[in-house]
């Protein structure tokens, strides 16, 4: 007798090929194995199915009726079995309807997605997006189960576990920008100047402190803000029409100046760069569109990191 735990799946396989020549040489040379060792693995079947399976007759070797009950169901278990352990199949994006969630700030809604959204609907014009915003505590569940298909974000903020997989992307670092012609900042503002004028703050969670706000009173010293906001879609036009400072990170204020009547300084103060990554779950890391999406932030973000 013989159960599943016991018994070498792998016998089947030669099964079949004698099953198909009737005959254990060319059952082996079928195989690549030599005749005696199909003779024992034949040996090893018997055994284990409690059968003579192939009985010699004067014409030759003939299944017995436990064989013949057998050759359907084993080849199709062989066929589902092939099928499985096939690689994926390629994905097609022109075809695919699938729909990716992303986890990203205005920040990367802003510089990502006109581009990402542009290539999606030139090259696959059936993929939906859905972008959600950072949330204060790191997604991990959402990666995990699937709800959500990668993060973007600047690492040093995400804080992401190490179990999950990420990109780096570009980095950024802070700048300020102020309306043209400011009667007090017309060039690079000194650390004396940038504290005397009122400042704007962006600030997603209301809170009125951020990396500058921790650099200057390490200094001793204190800047007054005057307005925050949470996003950051109203920010160049109330820059526009105040004599405040902004400050916000380089590539934002790059283009913020393009449509608004703004210029560029750099902050006064040492602080580091910013590192954007990308980051998804190891359980998807080999998913072909899931690698089709990563591999297009990418590259978008390789041509935004030239710019």
């Amino acid at each position: 007798m013989s159960n599943l735990r016991t018994f070498d799946l792998n016998l089947l396989v030669a099964f079949d090929a004698l099953m198909r020549d009737l005959n254990v040489t060319r059952a082996a040379e079928q195989m690549f194995i030599t005749q005696s060792a199909m003779s024992h693995i034949l040996q090893k079947l018997r055994q284990q199915l409690d059968d003579p399976l192939l009985v010699k007759t004067p014409s030759g070797m003939k299944p017995t009726a436990r064989a013949l009950a057998l050759i359907d169901p084993v080849r199709a278990l062989l066929a589902e079995t092939e099928r499985l352990i096939q690689p994926p199949l390629a994905f097609d994006a022109a075809t695919s309807q699938r729909r990716f969630v992303l986890a990203a700030t205005d920040y990367i809604e802003f510089l990502l997605m006109p581009e990402l959204s542009g290539l999606i609907e030139n090259i696959a014009p059936s993929i939906d997006l859905h972008v959600k915003r950072t949330e204060t505590s790191f997604p991990v569940a959402q990666l995990e189960n699937g709800s959500l298909d990668v993060v973007l974000g600047f690492e040093s903020v995400l804080k992401p576990p190490a179990h999950l997989r990420h990109q780096y992307l570009f980095s950024d670092r802070m700048a300020c920008v102020v309306r043209q012609g400011h009667p007090l900042i017309n060039k690079p503002p000194s650390l004396a100047e940038f504290v005397a004028v009122p400042h704007m703050l962006i600030s997603r969670t209301g809170s009125n402190l951020g990396i500058i706000d921790q650099e200057l009173t390490a200094m001793g010293l204190e800047r007054r803000i005057k307005l925050i906001v949470p996003h950051f879609l109203s920010a160049p036009l109330i820059v526009a029409k105040t004599d405040m400072i902004l400050s916000l990170p380089y590539r934002i204020a790059e283009q913020f100046t393009k449509f608004a009547p703004l210029i560029t300084f750099p902050v006064p103060i040492e602080l580091p760069e910013y590192d954007l990554c990308m980051i998804w779950h190891p359980l998807r890391d080999k998913d072909p569109a899931h690698q089709w999406l990563r591999g297009n932030i990418a590259e978008l973000c390789r041509d935004i990191d030239g710019l």
